[in-house]
């Protein structure tokens, strides 16, 4: 069995030894500080089961180490030493997040007991937190039977026990975060924390100490020491959400973090080792903000090993229903419903319904539509006024008039550019979502392009013999095409 580790911290060196010796002979291994700095290097540095302090000492005292020790490693116990055991300093060390204390002066045998105790709680702590993530990773975070998806969580599968930084890329609202959850439940990491920040959402003057810490005094309000999300994020993963948000002042600093697996925290000249696996998230196109200048490119390979790319809803075919089927049971249960399910005429709303909002507006609008539902069925009047008013025809026709006829092949030409153009000219995940294989694909991209290269020459050069000929008649009243009709008429530009 592993022995227990306890790290003692006292400003006497003759203390620390005593404390040591009458340690070491119930079995346990301990390192010694004399100073708070040295034991926080060291609580960085190394996993202990119990932290021992003198709650006095000059400097910082040992409450706030326990304070520290507490925001850095929760899960860790303290077990603070004092001289005066009244109920003002019991209270202060509850408050402080102390595990127990112990009175001077101090019986070897009775020290050993508490320890002994505060580390038996310790491991308690950690086999639940382990039956509860391993309760986690049998639940699957990703609801979704598309090939893309499929094809996504075999990546999250793959990339899991590596400990390689991941950028998860996709449109606002796809569930970027969730992903990133996955990909820390699949690794070996699973029973470290899981610490998320969003870049966009914490202001520029204050990111760099959410990042990397403050030492005392490093600014105004910098009343006490803060420990960095960087610090917090050891043994498990680090999720920086919004990276294309990163200001570029601070990016050549997250740079250097990454690059050295050390942190420096703001006022403080120590640079301090992390363990943790980075994870970032964005919407943007991050190799064009490197092209502008916006985003450097150095930190872009740095964060680039493995891209996971999550697809729109749009593009995920019937997994909107699934969707929606989970968040029917989810917010059915949080009201107090019975269990509900969505009427035909609702479903087709939810399948013909573009999602610009993605799996966010998904969410959203289901629960809304739980909260005026009166039956055990959702029906379109229960769903939001946008899906209420959607046209189906839209979807489909792709034309200014959704009521016009037109031949077969026209209307598979605009659904399969249609199609096209909804997954960012994708022809691998088109061809997936039309049921046809790539080279049918190409082909008929081929020829829908040499037809509207046609049209165009064909309407060009009728308008130009229209103006050389002597008829007089406009081409407004003539009734011909001109290739601003035929470009009106045809869907978007797309490339071979």
């Amino acid at each position: 069995m592993k022995k227990t580790e306890v790290l003692v911290v006292d400003d006497e060196r003759d203390t620390c030894e005593l404390l040591e010796l009458a340690l070491s002979r119930q079995g346990m291994q301990v390192t010694t500080c004399t100073t708070a700095e040295a034991a926080f290097a060291e609580i960085a540095a190394r996993d202990f089961d119990v932290v021992l302090t003198d709650i006095s000492m000059p400097s910082v005292g040992g409450l706030e180490i326990c304070e520290r020790v507490f925001a850095i490693r929760p899960d860790v116990p303290v077990v603070l030493i004092t001289g005066h055991a009244t109920l003002e300093t019991a209270m202060a060390a509850i408050r402080a997040g102390a595990y127990d204390f112990v009175a001077k002066p101090i019986e070897g045998k009775t020290l050993a007991i508490v320890v002994a105790r505060a580390a038996q709680h310790r491991r308690l702590r950690d086999q639940i937190h382990c039956l509860r993530v391993a309760r986690e990773a049998n639940q699957s975070l990703i609801v979704g039977a598309s090939a893309a998806m499929k094809r996504l969580a075999d990546l999250i599968d793959r990339v899991g026990d590596s400990d390689a930084s991941v950028l998860i890329h996709g449109e606002t609202g796809t569930g970027k975060e969730l992903v990133a959850r996955a990909v820390h439940t699949k690794s070996k990491r699973r029973g470290g924390p899981f610490v998320a920040i969003n870049c966009a959402a914490v202001p520029h003057a204050l990111l760099e100490s959410e990042l990397f810490g403050h030492a005392r005094g490093a600014f105004t309000d910098a009343k006490s020491t803060r420990v960095g999300l960087f610090q917090q994020a050891n043994g498990g993963t680090l999720f920086l959400d919004e990276i294309g948000e990163l200001p570029i002042d601070v990016q050549p600093k997250l740079l250097r973090a990454l690059q050295e697996r050390k942190v420096r925290p703001v006022g403080d000249n120590r640079e301090i080792p992390y363990d943790a696996r980075i994870v970032a998230a964005t919407n943007r196109d991050l190799e064009n903000e490197v092209r502008e200048k916006r985003f450097r490119e150095d930190l872009y390979y740095r964060i680039n090993v493995v891209k996971l790319e999550v697809p729109p809803l749009r593009s995920r075919g019937s997994d909107t229903l699934n969707l929606a089927q989970h968040f029917l049971t989810q917010f059915a249960e949080r009201s107090n419903k019975p269990t509900l399910e969505l009427s035909e005429r609702a479903a087709e709303r939810l399948m013909a319904y573009e999602w610009p909002g993605n799996v966010r507006e998904l969410e959203n609008s289901i629960e809304h539509a739980v909260a005026l539902a009166r039956f055990d069925q959702i029906t379109v009047e229960d769903l939001p006024e946008k899906l209420r008013g959607y046209l189906v025809g839209n979807l489909v026709a792709a034309a200014n008039d959704p009521t016009e006829i037109v031949t077969m092949e026209e209307l598979e030409r605009r659904y399969l550019l249609r199609v096209f153009k909804l997954v960012g000219s994708n022809k691998s995940r088109a061809a997936e979502i039309l049921g046809i294989d790539r080279r049918t694909m190409y082909r008929k991209l081929e020829r829908y392009a040499a037809l509207e290269s046609s049209e165009v020459a064909n309407a060009t050069g009728d308008a130009e013999e229209k103006d050389v000929g002597s008829t007089g008649i406009s081409e407004e009243k003539s009734g011909e095409r001109t290739a601003d009709d035929v470009s009106g008429a045809a869907v978007p530009a797309w490339g071979i």
